[in-house]
């Protein structure tokens, strides 16, 4: 077993419950490859070595005596530093948050936990979810496993260039607007964006608190699909969370997907505007639904051109709200010296967020305040209403919707430096799916002839998680562009 990347979590598990291999095996492995690679890679902020090697003896004690495991007991994950994790280091990727140690579990970390899998770090990622490429980071810019000079996309950068170096089998993420799906598809790993409410966002730090939603990324879609039956479900802590069945989603994935409806947006495959490469690399991934059953239908969804504007309108005004409560008072940074409160206020702010951060906040207030509201947000809002209905209207003519998850393959680290806009428009075909609350799910679907990864993403209306992992896992035993590693792993027989 020199290679884990091969096995489901699923298989590993038997492994373990078998005795074939132990917990801290699971967990040496992880460290091994953080040690090796992650002075390269910088996929990490913290690590918490000890108490992941004090939990897997435990487990392996546990198997020793003959008890049963639970379905993720032993397997080590990682989570996007967003997550408040008790008594470990979370920084939201911003200095402000620097030595922030949080009291208690966020509810999918608890979940997580209480499921018996490991946690070994927190991921690097764009301060406060606000970038596409890790880039915006307050410590350092992860690096993409399959082109070092590469970005591995954001904000959860880290989350997927962990994943896709096997530093860990599985990580916690966010996606606002397509921070779970982007860098999934930049780091040929699989990415779910569940439904607005799906997972609790309890003790996420917020970014835009009605588009927040809480995920996962792993290896496959079947990874996927166990750790969501784990995290999951209603939660008193979280008023968006809904009190509805979550459904057996391991089992719901080997259903057939023969007679399907796949709809193909025009907008998202124009005849500019998208790297050539990724077009006929989607196309021809959808023809392989096509081969397995499925039909195909071209669909027109105009106005989610408008998809990226409304996004960050209502995510930008969320933040200058969400983060007035960094003051320098009750958490995170403080500047030294001030001579008043309100300079104390202005100095620890100013030292302690990002050049992103700043910008979202102005930008946010300024469209929020008296003579821009209705022109800006409430605009944004209508609009979003528009975008919704038209995304209902879709998915009463076609069960899901497939299209490319990025424009381009992974860009060059620097390429959009001085620019935010061009940045901000490299979401332009995730950022539908937030305002709408419907889940995606983010599947490598091929490679561009530099070797890059490129991924597509399949949507489906709300609470269609269970449809989107049975697409998706058909694909991946049609495939096996998911099982392809990073060069930096090959040329080390790691």
């Amino acid at each position: 077993m020199n290679d884990l990347r091969k096995f489901s979590i699923r298989k590993v598990h038997e492994f373990l419950q078998q005795g074939k291999l132990s917990s801290e095996e699971l967990v040496k492995d992880a460290f091994h490859h953080i040690e090796k690679y992650d002075t390269t890679i910088k996929a990490f902020l913290t690590l918490d070595k000890e108490r992941a090697y004090a939990k897997a003896k435990k487990i392996d004690k546990k198997i020793a005596h003959g008890f049963e495991l639970k379905s993720l007991e032993g397997i080590p994950y990682s989570a996007k530093d967003i997550f408040c994790t008790k008594d470990v280091r979370t920084t939201a990727g911003s200095k402000i948050l620097e030595k922030f140690i949080p009291p208690y579990d966020a509810t999918v970390i608890k979940r997580m936990n209480e499921a018996g899998a490991i946690l070994i770090g927190k991921n690097n990622c764009d301060a406060f979810g606000f970038g596409s490429s890790t880039e915006n980071s307050g410590y350092f810019t992860t690096t993409n496993p399959y082109d070092v000079e590469r970005v591995p996309g954001g904000s959860s950068g880290g989350s997927a260039a962990a994943v896709a170096m096997g530093m860990g089998v599985c990580s916690v993420a966010e996606d606002t607007g397509g921070s779970i799906r982007q860098p999934s598809a930049f780091c040929n790993v699989s990415g779910i964006k569940v439904t607005y409410g799906r997972v609790s966002r309890y003790g996420a730090i917020e970014y835009g608190s009605s588009l927040d939603s809480v995920g996962h990324i792993a290896r496959t879609i079947e990874d996927l699909a166990l750790l969501l039956e784990h995290t999951a479900g209603y939660d008193e802590h979280d008023s968006t969370t809904l009190d509805k069945d979550v459904p057996r989603y391991t089992e719901e994935m080997k259903k057939s997907i023969d007679c399907i409806q796949i709809g193909i947006p025009k907008e998202y495959f124009p005849d500019d505007g998208i790297d050539n490469e990724v077009k006929q690399n989607v196309l021809e991934a959808a023809k392989i639904f096509e081969k397995l059953g499925c039909h195909l239908e071209e669909i027109s969804l105009p106005h989610t051109k408008y998809a990226v504007s409304v996004n960050y309108l209502a995510g930008i005004c969320e933040v200058s709200a969400n983060l007035a409560r960094y003051d320098g008072i009750r958490f995170g940074h403080r500047t030294e010296k001030s001579k008043d409160l309100f300079e104390q206020y202005t100095k620890s702010r100013s030292e302690g967020f990002e050049d992103e951060v700043k910008r979202r906040i102005m930008l946010g207030t300024y469209a929020l305040s008296a003579g821009y509201f209705d022109a800006y947000y409430k605009k944004a809002m209508q609009v979003r209403s528009i975008l919704k209905r038209e995304m209902e209207e879709a998915f009463s003519r076609v069960d899901v919707i497939l299209s490319p998850v990025a424009p381009t393959p992974p860009f060059k680290i620097g390429a959009h430096k001085g620019d935010p806009l061009s940045m901000w428009l490299e979401d332009v075909f995730t950022m539908t799916l937030n305002p709408t609350g419907c889940p995606g799910l983010a599947l490598p679907s091929g490679f561009s002839k530099e070797g890059l990864p490129i991924g597509m993403q399949i949507y489906g209306p709300q609470f269609s998680e269970a449809l989107l992992f049975r697409l998706g896992y058909h694909f991946q035993k049609e495939t096996d562009y998911h099982m392809q590693k990073p060069d930096i792993l090959n040329k080390n027989n790691s």
